[in-house]
């Protein structure tokens, strides 16, 4: 939903909140913030999607055509995919909404508003997940035995783990589809989420913090925590291995860094729009604009995430690169007995691939 249409709708609910004449002579208007918006969102949005499609879908068939998932962190990373290609897919509905209103009715509008919540959380839980897989691989390589709840934490209980991820992030979601509407407001029809008089303020403050909470903090408190324990014993490795040690911690930086820059500004505006919703901390019109703008900013960028995950957690790895390869192996024998090549060439090409063949059972993880 474009952010300047729940403000002009907020306005409007709740005129009657101690609003004096001096901050607010006449009804806050938006067109400026609207024509950004028709500009700015379609074009953000076709870049993530081009992108995160190809990546994500890559990864998808790689380990559908593979069929065997090795690792929980292989099987994590089919459910990121789809989670993400499932977001991907909700955008042209918002790059039309953004340019032109909406124009596809309620049902649509309920589905497609509940689906950009749920896979946006379970994007978020599942790079925890892989964070601590992560983290316990290593621990295992290292023969240290983990008790309680992370010594379960095994491949056995991964459709377990992946069910509760989906679960928790359909009940986030599960507002979206009740409380999503198609209203006529600024001259066009808008889908967005009418919350009810008895939680207009607090309710809908509640849920903000729920998403920042469970989409945000708890994934960056398990990715920090698990990487630097990953980062120290890695420190403490041999000086002989201190190219491969340094390697590993810039991987774990980088994915650390792009998680905080990418996802901290959106949800640190959305505490300061949830505080707003229960405290109404905006008074002035100028001000609400640059919040509406710096909103459709920020969760542009939180979507290119969906872009590098992919790129960060796939193709750095190991065991996908082995999927891939012999993925590759296959449709090449393939060509090769439809084609009849050059059989020196195939003969390279053959010892190309099994020279990988030792390492079929290493995680995910590149370390």
């Amino acid at each position: 939903m474009d952010p300047s249409e729940e403000s002009d709708y907020y306005y409007h609910e709740n005129i009657s909140f101690n609003f004096s004449y001096d901050d607010y002579p006449a009804l806050c208007k938006k067109e400026d913030v609207r024509s950004f918006a028709a500009v700015f969102l379609p074009i953000m949005y076709t870049v993530c999607l081009v992108v995160g499609l190809a990546g994500n879908a890559l990864v998808v068939a790689v380990y559908a055509y593979h069929k065997r998932l090795k690792t929980m962190t292989d099987a994590f990373l089919t459910h990121l995919a789809v989670a993400d290609l499932l977001l991907l897919f909700t955008l042209p509905f918002w790059a039309a909404d953004a340019a032109r209103g909406w124009e596809l009715g309620e049902g649509v509008c309920k589905i497609v508003s509940a689906c950009y919540t749920v896979n946006f959380t379970c994007c978020m839980l599942l790079l925890a997940c892989i964070s601590l897989d992560r983290y316990l691989a290593l621990a295992r390589a290292q023969g240290r035995e983990q008790r309680g709840l992370l010594g379960r934490f095994t491949r056995r209980h991964c459709c377990k783990v992946c069910l509760l991820v989906w679960a928790t992030a359909f009940l986030l979601g599960l507002p979206d589809l009740i409380l999503s509407e198609v209203r006529w407001m600024s001259n066009r029809s808008v889908c967005m989420a009418v919350y009810p008089p008895s939680m207009a303020r607090g309710g809908k403050a509640v849920l903000e913090m729920l998403e920042v909470l469970l989409g945000f903090l708890l994934p960056l408190i398990i990715m920090v925590v698990c990487y630097c324990s990953v980062g120290w014993t890695l420190k403490s490795l041999p000086v002989e291995s201190r190219g491969k040690k340094w390697k590993a911690l810039r991987v774990l930086l980088i994915v650390v860094g792009v998680f905080v820059v990418t996802q901290l500004p959106y949800n640190v505006l959305k505490v300061y729009r949830a505080m707003d919703s229960a405290y109404v901390l905006v008074t002035h019109c100028e001000t609400s604009k640059v919040l509406d703008q710096a909103a459709q900013v920020t969760e542009s960028l939180a979507l290119t995430h969906c872009c590098l995950n992919p790129i960060l957690y796939a193709f750095m790895g190991s065991s996908f690169k082995q999927h891939m390869m012999k993925v590759a192996k296959k449709f090449g024998e393939r060509r090769r007995r439809r084609r009849r090549e050059n059989p020196a060439v195939e003969e390279g090409v053959e010892m190309s691939f099994n020279s990988h063949s030792a390492s079929q059972e290493t995680n995910t993880f590149s370390i």
